[in-house]
């Protein structure tokens, strides 16, 4: 899961999805990174830790990294956020099979539409609509991939 920062959609995105695999028994490995370094070290906005906490997740032991070359490595698949943080990973990508690896998560729900996640910081939507549609290409992620 990847967004600018690392500290508002995608650790709620990693929050969300790991959350619902562990409900399911199975054993993926999920993660989140910014393609910004900015706030490395650091916990995830206090208002994506509230949303969180209010529909019984915690993600206050999520701290803030750098997407690198070895995430194309490391997962099968990189889910981003929004046509910039698309832009910045596929940008790192050394060939077409890590290319093929990126996809807009909301295109989970909506198909080659090439939606964004809306970015909460400052407060362009809520983070509870963030919340809702990353829990929405969550179920999504869960119903194709686990088969």
């Amino acid at each position: 899961m990847v967004c600018l920062g690392n500290i508002c959609r995608s650790p709620l995105a990693e929050g969300i999805l790991k959350h619902k695999i562990k409900e399911k028994g199975l054993d993926w490995e999920i993660d989140s990174a910014g393609t910004g370094a900015w706030h490395i070290g650091e916990k995830p906005d206090t208002r994506s830790i509230e949303v969180a906490q209010k529909h019984g997740l915690d993600i206050s032991d999520q701290r803030a990294r750098k997407f690198t070359v070895k995430d194309f490595d490391n997962f099968d698949l990189i889910y981003v956020m929004d046509t910039s943080n698309y832009r910045d990973v596929i940008r790192q990508a050394e060939d077409r099979d890590e290319e093929d690896k990126v996809e807009m998560i909301l295109n989970e729900v909506y198909p080659g539409m090439n939606r964004v996640v809306p970015d909460p910081y400052y407060k362009r939507a809520g983070f509870e609509e963030v919340y809702e549609l990353l829990d929405k290409a969550c179920d999504k992620v869960l119903e194709k991939y686990n088969k």
